[in-house]
């Protein structure tokens, strides 16, 4: 079942149960994918790809994420708080998150295999670490731990 039918489906399971809160975040994530797909369509691709519905999703877990953070620092709890809610609702959707140890065994493999050494290597790692890590770890943790493994 591709993501979008997957969404249709519970939008229908939120109205039923009348949970107001995951039909409006569930609908955000459709809004998108129809968008994006309509994007596609004019380059020739009928439905969006599984890594094109992992990239919509990353990206609006990070918008989620940057919103929380922006209220939290305006004082405006009650919005964060609708923010951290519909992110939860979106992560149910992405692949489970790697633990740290996980994502540094990944990164120090590369390092290994690229051969870096120093903080001017970051982009040999980087590059490698992103695509295999890509929907299972967030880009800023990636980032903070290649760099504290090639400064020390």
């Amino acid at each position: 079942m591709s993501l979008k039918d997957q969404i249709s489906e519970d939008i229908k399971t939120a109205m039923k149960a009348k949970d107001k809160l995951r039909l409006e975040a569930v609908r955000s994530i459709k809004k998108v994918i129809i968008e994006d797909e309509s994007m596609v369509r004019g380059k020739g691709q009928d439905e969006l790809t599984a890594e094109q519905e992992l990239a919509i999703l990353t990206r609006l877990a990070k918008q989620r994420k940057d919103a929380i953070a922006q209220y939290t620092d305006a004082k405006r709890e009650d919005l964060a708080e609708k923010e951290a809610a519909e992110l939860a609702i979106i992560e149910e959707y992405l692949p489970a998150q790697m633990s740290d140890e996980d994502i540094e065994a990944v990164i120090d493999g590369l390092i290994a295999k690229t051969g870096a050494a120093s903080a001017q290597d970051m982009g040999k790692v980087m590059g490698p670490a992103m695509k295999e890590l890509k929907g299972r770890a967030d880009g800023a943790k990636v980032q903070a731990l290649v760099k504290a493994k090639l400064a020390g």
